[in-house]
């Protein structure tokens, strides 16, 4: 375990990943909890919802924004090999089945592809809702019109990129009734964008950054100031911290503490071929039920700790 720099969150180690793996790794922890999850309501009369807000294969288009074209190649390598189209499917395999599910695709091309499930899963294709969106729009839409007194839902986020906006993420939390799993692009995104002078950082990049972070204090988190002795003197430097992705997942867990009342303490990094970071995977209860918020915890914390 590792201390994160300006946080009190510990992060598990990074495990060795190569190839796909770290897309497979992923998987296999959200399909634990769905069947751990539906397992744990199955006596309860809620209705239960699983929600995936990306549930195709992948978003190429955020690869032509000018600013950084090769800021996701690697994810858009794993969208190519064919990684990004299971979590689905998987949830539609899992025992007892979910009450409800609701798919959400952006590409018209990738909801046509998704839309075939139905025929794979034809004894539950009535309780599958197909939504063709931004994320952005709706996922609050499907929050507000849901009656979150008789329903509680897993919500699975894997966006390509920086694609959820921070009031998107408020809007899940207010419900107070979702259990939250998010891929966070710690080190393939935000690090890549985070240039050694924060002034080197586009206006449209600091402005993403802003939204998706819903605020402007990781320019001080991410950044110091030094005084440094030049030819003409003392100056002022600010540069970016040592130890830029731990303290990214720190700033990133914090930020989610401040909105959901439970988040796991030992997120777990997901590496590239060269066991280099490229994201966090975490995850978040909005309940405010002291039972439920410590079994969740619990299964995911257990999930999360496992080597993979």
């Amino acid at each position: 375990m590792t201390e994160l720099t300006n946080s009190r969150l510990m992060v598990a180690e990074p495990h060795q990943s190569f190839g796909g793996d770290w897309t497979e790794i992923k998987l296999d922890m959200l399909n634990n909890y769905l069947a751990a999850y539906v397992q744990a309501l199955k006596k309860h009369d809620f209705i239960k919802v699983y929600v995936d807000a990306f549930a195709g294969t992948g978003y190429r288009e955020t690869q032509a924004e000018s600013d950084a074209p090769d800021l996701f190649a690697e994810q858009v390598e794993a969208e190519n090999a064919g990684f990004f189209d299971g979590s689905a499917k998987l949830a539609l395999q899992v025992d007892p089945p979910f009450d409800r599910y609701v798919f959400i695709e952006k590409s018209p091309a990738r909801m046509k592809e998704l839309q075939s499930v139905k025929t794979d899963f034809h004894t539950i294709a009535d309780r599958i809702d197909f939504r063709q969106g931004d994320a952005n729009e709706c996922i609050p839409e499907f929050c507000r019109k849901t009656d979150w007194q008789k329903t509680r839902a897993v919500l699975f986020l894997d966006p390509f990129g920086m694609s959820v906006n921070w009031t998107t993420m408020e809007v899940i939390a207010r419900t107070k009734a979702i259990d939250l799993w998010i891929l966070f692009p710690a080190g393939i995104g935000v690090n890549r964008l985070l240039k050694q002078n924060p002034n080197d950082i586009s206006g449209a990049w600091q402005s993403k950054l802003d939204i998706f972070f819903g605020t402007s204090e990781w320019r001080n988190v991410f950044y110091k100031s030094s005084h440094e002795k030049t030819l003409f003197g003392e100056e002022m430097v600010v540069s970016k911290v040592p130890n830029a992705i731990s303290a990214i997942s720190g700033f990133y867990q914090e930020r989610l503490r401040t909105i959901f009342p439970k988040v796991v303490s030992n997120p777990r990094y997901l590496c590239n071929s060269k066991n280099s970071p490229m994201f966090l995977f975490t995850f978040a209860v909005s309940s405010l039920n002291e039972k439920a918020q410590k079994l969740a915890l619990k299964i995911a914390e257990y999930i999360l700790g496992k080597t993979g």
